[in-house]
């Protein structure tokens, strides 16, 4: 599936399951900022939408609520994602509304969230540094709770470097790093495939690059 028809099907499957002012808020407050963000910052780092909420719903620390760009949800593991454009809005802000603009961020992390901020012009200028640190969060935070008791020391060395690495890796990588043959490096991450622990990142007859499956089951390393 090309991004513009699973953009399309992960809009409409929010739209489906919301009503009143969450459904309104994702209509009005979703825009050009946040598509071009999962355009070009998500969808080339992941490839997909899983766990993502955009216009995502939170309890405000007056009784309130506000929204978050986008959440990504999962067990134990919370991340708000926020797009800040440099307009008028944003230069006319009171000093009020700067200190609750703070406020909001301080209470999220309060509450468990962690807090990833992107300008505007950073998501489509610097669309690479965006994913990289994106992936580096994930491959930090969501590593250290996978499970490898039962992969062997290279099999465990291979995914430490590609949950370390900000890009999809090769056999050549593998063979650099752990002084192999090219024929064993595929072996190792053909076994990883097999695991799901690795999910190919180009290349179908012949599989070119690999990249951490992220939907995988968790595990330590």
């Amino acid at each position: 599936m090309d991004f513009q028809a699973a953009y399309k099907e992960f809009i409409a499957t929010h739209l489906k399951r919301r009503k009143g002012e969450r459904l309104r808020r994702l209509k009005e407050g979703h825009g050009h900022a946040e598509k071009l963000f999962l355009e070009q910052v998500w969808w080339p780092a992941f490839g997909q939408f899983n766990y993502l909420h955009p216009e995502y719903e939170v309890h405000d620390f007056r009784d309130g609520y506000r929204y978050i760009d986008f959440a990504y949800i999962r067990p134990h593991f919370q991340v708000a994602f926020e797009i800040d454009g440099f307009g008028p809005h944003l230069r006319n802000l009171s000093r009020w509304q700067y200190s609750d603009h703070l406020l909001r961020q301080n209470h999220l992390i309060i509450d468990g969230w962690k807090v990833i901020r992107f300008t505007y012009d950073d998501v489509n200028e610097k669309p690479r540094v965006c994913q990289q640190m994106i992936q580096q969060l994930m491959g930090r935070w969501l590593g250290e709770e996978r499970n490898l008791e039962e992969a062997t020391y290279m099999e465990k060395e291979v995914m430490r470097m590609a949950l370390r690495l900000c890009r999809p890796i090769t056999p050549g990588d593998v063979c650099r790093q752990l002084g192999v043959e090219n024929r064993f490096a595929r072996k190792l991450l053909h076994s990883l495939v097999a695991k799901k622990w690795l999910v190919p990142a180009s290349g179908q007859t012949r599989i070119r690059t690999y990249r951490p499956n992220l939907e995988g089951k968790n595990f330590l390393l």
